[in-house]
């Protein structure tokens, strides 16, 4: 499984983290390379290139709270980015939206939950049926909402 991962200065400590707990993944880490002030949009727009390229599987971006990043990461087709601040919102966002971008908050998670979160979500399966439905939907009304 590849996972690029991205973090803005706000989360470079426990995107770092991250990267070491949890090995049985091959991370592309597209920075920040440090805590120096950094700007979201150019790492969610890193990680979600990797994946529309299809160099990577997944992505998993980290920031304060999150919703920086999931704006920026949603604005590509085919991204479909949640936040998550629990191990079962993470399971959720997967089995019910299957979203492949993780957004972790990280002001507001230990080092601890962020791996029960990021293996919750890394290992959680979509189910398909009326939550595909509801996919299609959304990309059904992705060209009336302009998304790229």
């Amino acid at each position: 499984m590849k996972i690029a991962v991205g973090a803005d200065h706000r989360g470079f400590a426990q995107k770092q983290f991250v990267q070491q707990a949890i090995s049985n993944v091959a991370w592309i880490d597209v920075g920040a390379c440090d805590e120096v002030r950094s700007d979201y949009p150019l790492f969610a727009h890193a990680v979600c290139s990797l994946i529309q390229a299809g160099s990577a599987e997944k992505g998993l971006l980290l920031c304060a709270t999150g919703v920086g990043m999931a704006v920026a990461a949603n604005r590509f087709a085919g991204i479909y980015a949640a936040v998550a601040h629990t191990a079962e919102l993470a399971r959720l966002s997967v089995e019910h939206d299957n979203i492949n971008v993780l957004v972790i908050p990280s002001d507001y998670i230990s080092c601890d939950e962020l791996i029960a979160i990021v293996t919750a979500w890394n290992s959680a399966q979509f189910l398909g049926g009326r939550y595909q439905e509801r996919i299609a939907l959304i990309d059904a009304l992705g060209g009336v909402m302009d998304r790229r």
